[in-house]
């Protein structure tokens, strides 16, 4: 008898006597709590910001205030085309090195850990959002969901050639465990909250 026979043969020797009944997830998402104070109080924790604005006309005065205006900056929101390219998107994504800031929109927040949820049709090319220094994007309050579970019922049955959860800058302490920010791509995070 084979190795390989052997094992399979007492893997089914000790299966479970009885099928367990899987547990109820109607709990989940029933969790209290205020969910825009729960995303922004996540978001402190782990090292990004956030601004609540009105219109984009508030985000272009931020980003003039507080970000170095004569770098590179690129956007896939028209509505910022004042302060930032957004003639990019066929580039060549290693021309996108020098990029500073990144402004883009997000499909949803998540408050348990402050994700956001991006696709491919909000980012410009995938690499626009982990090649800059800093990172902004632009999510609307309402659009904010309390849980992963909610965040996995939203997007389940959506057509996107790539997505991803963004929560916080890019971080590691692997390195003789010391924090690093920028480590793997932006330095910086904020979240713009719009009405």
């Amino acid at each position: 008898m084979s190795s390989r026979t052997t094992i399979l043969e007492k893997i089914k020797q000790n299966q479970p006597t009885a099928i367990s009944e899987l547990p109820n997830l109607g709990t989940l998402g029933l969790e209290s709590f205020e969910i825009l104070d729960k995303y922004k109080a996540v978001l402190k924790g782990i090292g990004g910001d956030f601004v609540e604005v009105l219109n984009y006309d508030a985000i272009i005065s931020f980003v003039k205030k507080n970000y170095a205006t004569e770098k590179r900056m690129i956007t896939t929101i028209p509505e910022l085309a004042e302060i930032a390219a957004t003639d990019w998107f066929n580039d060549d994504p290693h021309s996108l090195e020098n990029v500073e800031l990144t402004l883009v929109k997000a499909h949803f927040g998540v408050a348990e850990n402050s994700a956001l949820w991006v696709t491919d049709d909000l980012l410009g090319q995938r690499v626009s959002t982990f090649i800059p220094q800093y990172l902004a994007i632009v999510v609307n309050k309402k659009d904010i969901v309390a849980t992963m579970h909610q965040a996995y019922d939203r997007i389940g049955n959506q057509e996107y050639g790539f997505g991803t959860f963004i929560a916080g800058p890019s971080k590691t302490a692997d390195i003789e465990q010391s924090l690093v920010l920028g480590a793997h791509g932006a330095r910086g995070l904020t979240v713009f909250f719009m009405d």
